[in-house]
């Protein structure tokens, strides 16, 4: 399997995130469906993005649990509206929590979940992608205007992160929650 046909595919892929709660993930959740439409959005920051998984469930669960044990809750701030130009993807930038969610994923991807990622770790929050090129200028202006006029807290506590699965159409299931504070599974 190549990388781009994971991309493409998106199936049976696994991703570990933290959602994002509140009236800060509703702000996110519409300003996605806004920007894209027919998007399935439940905002969150990943830690591993996508990928497929070479060791079987239990065991990358354990994999989690046992590096997790060194990572206590954080804050994440959100700081405005940005664009990767290689992706043309449109996030949210991240200040506050970045080192912590580094520090995570370089922790996380090993073993089973290990994989060689197309782009660097670049921690954000995805507010639009996979666009026509010819709209990203239009998109990135209505979001970077709704981010102006709109948003109601610009910060949010990761204390839970959720191991996830994409059993195709981008239809993602939680598999494993854990929690930061205690870093027990539950399932």
């Amino acid at each position: 399997m190549t990388l781009d046909s994971i991309h493409t595919d998106r199936v049976n892929l696994f991703a570990v995130v933290s959602y994002i709660p509140g009236a800060l993930g509703e702000f996110l959740d519409r300003l996605r469906e806004e920007l894209v439409a027919g998007c399935k959005p439940h905002a969150h920051v990943t830690i591993l993005p996508p990928r497929p998984a070479t060791a079987d469930l239990q065991t990358n669960i354990r994999t989690i649990e046992d590096r997790l044990d060194r990572f206590g809750p954080f804050q994440v701030n959100l700081t405005g509206v940005r664009i990767f130009k290689q992706s043309n993807v449109i996030y949210a930038a991240i200040d506050q929590g970045w080192t912590e969610l580094v520090a995570m994923h370089a922790a996380l991807n090993v073993e089973g979940l290990r994989f060689d990622e197309k782009y660097s770790y670049h921690p954000h929050v995805t507010l639009a992608q996979e666009l026509d090129p010819a709209v990203v200028p239009e998109v990135f202006e209505l979001a970077k205007r709704r981010w102006r006029e709109s948003v109601p807290a610009r910060s949010f506590l990761v204390d839970t992160l959720t191991f996830v699965q994409n059993r195709g159409g981008n239809n993602w299931i939680d598999l494993a929650k854990y929690d930061l504070a205690a870093v027990r599974v539950r399932r």
